[in-house]
């Protein structure tokens, strides 16, 4: 399943729709569907999505958790 995909499904799940992530990504409704068409999402991108949501990012691997918030996201520098 693509990253586009996953995030529609959660989408889905949380009653959101591509306006509430593009607020939340602060682009406009043709960037955020260009995104979804290129299934292209920054790790940043995927951080803010995840917030807006409400879920955390994880990564996973062996045994191993990384999870991002969208407070380890440097604004500003």
């Amino acid at each position: 399943m693509s990253v586009g995909n996953k995030i529609k499904s959660a989408m889905v799940a949380k009653n959101k729709n591509r306006q509430d992530l593009a607020n939340a990504l602060n682009i406009t409704d043709k960037a955020i569907t260009a995104k979804f068409y290129r299934d292209s999402f920054s790790a940043e991108d995927l951080i803010k999505i995840a917030d807006c949501l409400g879920y955390s990012l994880n990564f996973s691997s062996n045994d191993n958790n990384i999870i991002f918030r969208l407070e380890d996201i440097k604004t500003g520098e």
